[in-house]
């Protein structure tokens, strides 16, 4: 069984994309159970750059492949901002109320069409050696005027559906883990998990060519 990190200190996270990537042959690892990696500083101007970054740092640090993800919220009245800067926006990182409370205060004289945003998604998935896949996910919808909602995390109580005419923490977790931006980058890179570890038990059944030339081929 092959042991991929999950590059993410975010609980929500982990659970829900654990919960995504289920692939035959893999077993999971938080970085709670890798203590002695370091935080990994998110200076990248992208949410490929960072998640590259992630995914590399922790796969060096622990000699194990990792997979790491960047996502965030872009506003169209803002110039797609957030962005990168999504989960530290009102200036301390991770505080979702304040984050939710600056975007809403920032847009209340917006109207409802300039008030469109999506929800972004990379995850790349990386070796010691390199990064070898990303798979993107995208996610639209409105910003609401007032949080709505007790289920998910960041900014789920204020993105709004239209066509479902709820908020994202209005959704039940199941609903979510179909429609979600991260859902649909899981989903692409579940494909390319499972095309690695296919090809990476054929070639230990066969026993041909190094171990090394095999991942590379797989991925």
């Amino acid at each position: 069984m092959r042991e991929i990190v999950l590059a993410t200190g975010n609980p929500h996270k982990f659970r829900e994309l654990t919960g995504l990537l289920r692939v035959r042959g893999v077993r999971w690892r938080s970085l709670a159970e890798c203590p002695t990696v370091r935080p990994v500083r998110e200076t990248g101007r992208t949410f490929e750059a960072n998640a590259e970054k992630k995914a590399l740092a922790v796969a060096r640090a622990t000699g194990l492949w990792a997979i790491a993800d960047d996502s965030g919220i872009e506003v169209k009245a803002l110039d797609w901002a957030p962005g990168v800067r999504s989960a530290r926006f009102a200036g301390r990182h991770g505080s979702d109320a304040a984050n939710n409370r600056k975007l809403l205060r920032l847009l209340r004289d917006v109207s409802a069409p300039r008030r469109m945003a999506r929800y972004r998604c990379v995850l790349a998935l990386a070796s010691p050696t390199r990064v070898h896949a990303l798979t993107r996910g995208v996610w639209w919808g409105r910003i609401a005027t007032t949080p709505a909602g007790q289920g998910g995390f960041g900014y789920d109580p204020i993105f709004w559906l239209p066509a479902r005419g709820k908020t994202v923490a209005q959704l039940p977790a199941s609903l979510k883990q179909r429609l979600s931006h991260r859902a649909l980058a899981a989903r692409r890179m579940q494909r390319v998990l499972s095309s690695l570890t296919r090809r990476l038990r054929a070639a230990g059944r066969s026993g041909r060519g190094s171990r090394r030339a095999t991942i590379a081929r797989a991925a």
